[in-house]
């Protein structure tokens, strides 16, 4: 299945956090399909940033600065905005920023998810909803197989827990509220997401390209920890896949979806940081081997259900994901127009979905 241009062209969709890198690119992808985008998130997190460097706010159809813990301007956006569809990324992101802010990161994951749901309950022109979480809301057994959507929920970190705890909070919302009333739900869970446009701290792509652009050496934390790698047009294409199917098919496709890269892609933090080094000449990194809060070590995800049932599955492998985030920087490091450069990108992920079906 691929992403439909009529479906999506005319359609209202609110979309929280899309002043972030995922949201960013998401919004982009939407307001290419044609369709009418709300957004709703804070001021972006870091100067610079995709929202800006896209000039994203002259082309929405509305833009809110505002907190998702604020429950009136929610509220208020929300029934301005009158959805049919809602997607829902704001979320403090950072599991190290968790450890030293647990208060907040439970307070804007855990209950700005509930008042995300409520104000969809106060909206009645909402049919779907897709609230995405992340791979880290399994309980992790640092086993070497991949999670499915049937195991537990967990998180050793306040970030992962907090994640968990939105994925409980969608299921019973699901089964309380939502679907009686004719809204189906879905959560969406992606691995470790790469691409062009991300500054944030403590990750490690950015983390490179800071290094680059600054003349210094990388350092890493966790060289042998292993992580599904994914470039951010892979997910993204699979949320706005899930959400085309829940709102036509309903309470079959409601549930939870992970949305991964193939096992191959899984790899360690020194990989990348090697592949990375090797096509940028000068380029070094170190360990540092000071102590750390806890982070988990292997992590894969199972996406055979959205494979079998939606027809999605990833496209581009961790090579090109790299290569296309390294072409993305370089275009910005050399003031090109990055609208064009980013849409280029999505018609060429497009293209090659298209070439492979």
């Amino acid at each position: 299945m691929t992403i439909n241009r009529n479906f999506w062209k005319g359609r209202r969709v609110f979309l929280t956090g899309h002043t972030g890198f995922k949201g960013g690119w998401l919004a982009l992808w939407l307001l290419n399909k044609g369709a009418i985008v709300f957004g709703y998130a804070l001021h972006p997190p870091t100067d610079p940033n995709f929202f800006i460097v896209c000039n994203l706010e002259s082309q929405l159809d509305g833009s809110t600065i505002a907190d998702i813990r604020d429950t009136e301007s929610l509220n208020q956006a929300m029934q301005a905005a009158q959805p049919e569809i809602v997607f829902h990324l704001a979320a403090q992101p950072l599991v190290r920023h968790s450890y030293s802010f647990p208060v907040e990161t439970y307070a804007i994951n855990v209950m700005g998810t509930v008042n995300l749901l409520e104000a969809v309950r106060q909206t009645p022109s909402v049919k779907t909803v897709v609230n995405i979480t992340t791979d880290k809301c399994y309980e992790n057994k640092e086993w070497v197989w991949p999670y499915r959507e049937n195991e537990a929920m967990g998180g050793f970190d306040p970030y992962s827990s907090s994640k968990a705890c939105s994925e409980l909070i969608t299921a019973a919302y699901r089964s309380s509220f939502l679907e009686p009333s004719g809204i189906y739900i879905a959560s969406a869970r992606a691995g470790n997401v790469i691409g062009g446009g991300d500054w944030a701290t403590d990750r490690l792509i950015p983390d490179f390209l800071r290094s680059i652009d600054t003349c210094c050496t990388l350092t890493i934390r966790s060289p042998l920890a292993r992580r599904p790698w994914q470039h951010v047009l892979e997910p993204l294409s699979g949320y706005l896949i899930l959400a085309q199917k829940l709102h036509e098919d309903g309470k079959k496709i409601s549930g939870a979806w992970n949305f991964g890269p193939e096992d191959g892609d899984t790899r360690t933090v020194q990989w990348i940081v090697d592949y990375l080094c090797s096509q940028i000449h000068d380029t070094f990194w170190h360990c540092d081997k000071t102590n750390h809060p806890h982070e988990a070590h292997t992590l894969k995800l199972d996406s055979s259900k959205a494979k079998n049932q939606l027809g999605w599955k990833p496209l581009w492998n961790l090579q090109e994901a790299l290569g296309m985030t390294l072409r993305w920087h370089q275009a910005w490091r050399n003031s090109q127009n990055m609208v064009q450069v980013s849409l280029e990108q999505i018609h060429q992920y497009e293209s090659d979905v298209y070439q492979h079906e």
